[in-house]
């Protein structure tokens, strides 16, 4: 366990430092024309991070299978990896497989493990993947194939690197493969705002839902997250998992709250500063993010980490020396 005063220590040894995010956009994926799965957003939203000046870029490193197992039954896994899943499985799943979706999995799910680690060295961790929590342990849906969270949380507890988490999931869709997954862990606390009416259509029970009704604006929703964060403190995480879906946005195709962007930056700013604040290490996954344009999803995910660094303090070592190199 990272006690309070270590972390201090590694928060403040961070400061002043551009933010590690992990990537794995480098591994395509091959989609029918036509399919509603946003690939483009990963790509566009590196580039726009790297633009940004603040975060430091790196190609997500691949899971292992076994580390992968820790969490997921053995021969759904090597099914996957082997191509050798029923097509109903992977119809289920909404992607048809490929090699390129098997490294792309297994890096989103290297990627959340790498960015956890980086949150307990220096406070914060980020990934523009993961959020893939609709996966439970021997299938998957709704384009996740493995949980990401879920096998980054069996991992750190395998290497004794951790053992009392908690998920905080504002994706627009119940995070239900989470949820399963620790639903009698006590030492794992589960919250999901979602909303009421939308896929999956048979809820699971994570520690403490938050079911939303179509159409909820910027100041009910922030209502309830403001009713149930203090639930997540008062538990005394180790580490928090922040799935930061932007598909409660009123442009949002699947989803059909109504939050605007300035809503979903004021919902970022309560979770990453409330971690911050009280010095529990946070890790920053994406999710869902499905509006039209796509640009518009781009801009509120670039949101979610731009306030990230200013919470934690990146970039000002850069705009210090920019100021130097131009005296």
């Amino acid at each position: 366990m990272l006690s309070r005063t270590r972390f201090a220590e590694k928060s403040a040894s961070s400061v002043n430092h551009t933010l590690q995010v992990f990537y794995c956009d480098h591994h395509e994926i091959p989609l029918p024309p036509g399919h509603k799965f946003p690939l483009p957003k990963y790509r566009m939203l590196r580039e726009k991070l790297e633009q940004d000046g603040r975060f430091c870029l790196e190609p997500a490193p691949s899971a292992y299978s076994k580390t992968i197992c820790l969490a997921h039954d053995a021969e759904y896994v090597n099914g996957f990896i082997g191509g050798t899943l029923p097509h109903l499985v992977m119809r289920r799943i909404g992607f048809p497989w490929s090699a390129g979706l098997v490294r792309r999995t297994l890096a989103s799910a290297g990627g959340t493990i790498a960015a956890a680690e980086n949150a307990l060295k220096h406070g914060f961790g980020g990934t523009l993947a993961g959020g893939t929590h609709h996966a439970f342990r021997s299938e998957g849906a709704g384009f996740c194939v493995f949980n990401d969270v879920a096998v980054a949380i069996h991992w750190l507890r395998s290497v004794g690197r951790g053992h009392r988490f908690a998920v905080v999931d504002l994706d627009v869709h119940q995070g239900d493969g989470t949820a399963q997954f620790f639903e009698h862990d006590r030492d794992v606390f589960t919250v999901s705002l979602h909303e009421k009416n939308n896929f999956p259509f048979r809820k699971q029970h994570s520690k403490i839902d938050v079911e939303l009704e179509d159409g909820t604006q910027d100041e009910e929703y922030l209502r309830a997250l403001d009713a149930v964060l203090p639930s997540v403190w008062e538990f005394a995480p180790e580490l928090v998992f922040y799935l930061s879906g932007v598909d409660a946005l009123a442009a949002d195709r699947l989803g059909r709250l109504s939050l605007s962007l300035e809503g979903m930056k004021t919902r970022d700013r309560t979770v990453i500063a409330g971690a911050k604040a009280r010095q529990i290490p946070l890790v920053v996954t994406l999710g869902g993010g499905y509006a039209e344009p796509i640009e518009l999803t781009v801009q509120a995910h670039a949101s979610t980490f731009s306030i990230a660094a200013e919470v934690f303090g990146a970039g000002d070592a850069v705009e210090a020396a920019r100021e130097s190199a131009g005296r």
